[in-house]
């Protein structure tokens, strides 16, 4: 940086008593005087395009090799404005036929034939040259970017629709939350993180290794039929900072889902909450905890008489779940802890996850679940008229608390 930083400094010192001829050789001078590599220095600090440096360099050799009165007779300076026009000014009808190919639906045809394709510099360039057009792909690009046009992903912005009371529901779950940790009583986040393959497979994300000895893995990620893949169903204490996974071999349905909170239970909050008589769960509202499944409310009851414990469950209103804690408290730091390292067996699994820590203290159990889950459990009407659920007075849907049916 220093060296362009000095080729700079010159190049804005001399610029002014330059015309374009001097400025040329000046800048071949320059490139020559750096050796191998300069001209692209010169380019850096200067601007000037390497075609202009190597017609400099060219003009120094004739120069050295062409006697001094000949030379001078046959010296070429281009005149202000001089040189070949822009296409843009030579075809005054191109940008409009460019920017009618790439927004045909708002601003050109809306049958346009680049309208269901992808609209590379190469595809506009042919369509441009079937409309008699003179171009190549590279001036189509320097057009676009003339132009404010620029390659751009597409964005995640769009929620949908959103519930009137959205707001409303995330205030009353903080209400509660305050509520149960100011009197004692623990409040736990759950969800399942997104199934991960086990095996041999490329993992996301990039680890330290030895130069040029990567880690090896298959070409193609087919399920292995022995492993197939993993369901880590996570429980975490916000009060506490710790977590429990469970790591599912099976289907993630809601008696998994209920089993893993009972599994937290019986490992860390019991012995956290030894006083305990309730528990708030927050939860999305889909999945295999979703606000409107039978089965996640009858597995509750269940967990209900079992720890003697009135369970309250508040979900995130539909479109917001990545808000709930468990989202960017664990699963993050879980994904963190095993970039780049291939899942090959259940124990890597459950030890990555277990072993993941973060500089607020995080600490997390984690154990497998070997268990079988069957899929499209109905639950009887006599079953769900047996609950003892308490319905909020705001959005029963969203809010409600199932009872022990036995006493404490």
């Amino acid at each position: 940086m220093a060296v362009v930083d000095e080729v700079r400094a010159r190049y804005l010192l001399l610029k002014p008593a330059m015309n374009e001829r001097m400025e040329r050789l000046w800048a071949a001078a320059e490139a020559k005087s750096l050796g191998f590599g300069g001209g692209a220095i010169v380019t850096a600090a200067t601007g000037i395009r390497c075609k202009r440096i190597w017609l400099g360099k060219r003009d120094l050799d004739q120069m050295a090799a062409t006697p001094p009165a000949e030379a001078a007779r046959h010296q070429r300076i281009r005149r202000p404005g001089g040189g070949r026009k822009r296409l843009t000014e030579v075809d005054p009808t191109l940008k409009a036929d460019l920017d009618a190919l790439v927004e045909p639906s708002t601003r050109g045809d809306p049958e346009c034939a680049l309208r269901w394709t992808t609209k590379s510099k190469e595809k506009l360039a042919r369509e441009l040259c079937a409309k008699g057009h003179r171009v190549s792909a590279t001036t189509v690009g320097v057009v676009l970017r003339a132009e404010g046009y620029s390659l751009q992903a597409a964005r995640k912005e769009k929620e949908g629709c959103q519930n009137p009371d959205r707001n409303a529901q995330f205030e009353h779950i903080h209400e509660q939350v305050k509520t149960f940790q100011t009197a004692g009583q623990p409040v736990v986040s759950v969800d399942t993180k997104k199934k991960e393959l086990v095996g041999d497979f490329k993992n996301a994300g990039r680890e330290w290794q030895p130069k040029g000895e990567p880690e090896r893995v298959r070409t193609y990620d087919f399920v292995d039929p022995q492993l197939g893949k993993v369901a880590p169903y996570g429980v975490y204490d916000p009060t506490r900072n710790e977590a429990w996974v469970s790591v599912g071999i099976d289907h993630d349905t809601a008696e998994f889902a209920v089993n893993a909170l009972l599994a937290w239970w019986r490992s860390m909050g019991k012995r956290a909450y030894c006083q305990a008589s309730e528990l708030l769960v927050t939860a999305d509202g889909g999945g295999s905890n979703a606000s409107r499944s039978h089965l996640w409310k009858a597995e509750l009851q269940r967990f209900a008489d079992h720890t003697r414990l009135a369970v309250t469950v508040c979900h995130f209103p539909p479109g917001t779940s990545k808000w709930n804690k468990i989202e960017h408290r664990l699963f993050s730091q879980i994904t963190q802890n095993w970039r780049g390292r291939p899942l090959v067996s259940h124990d890597t699994v459950v030890n990555l996850i277990a072993n993941t820590t973060t500089q607020t203290g995080l600490r997390v159990r984690a154990k497998l679940d070997t268990r079988s889950y069957v899929t499209g459990r109905k639950v009887a009407r006599e079953t769900m008229r047996g609950l003892a659920i308490e319905r909020a007075a705001f959005h029963g849907e969203w809010n409600y608390t199932i009872l022990p049916r036995t006493p404490r």
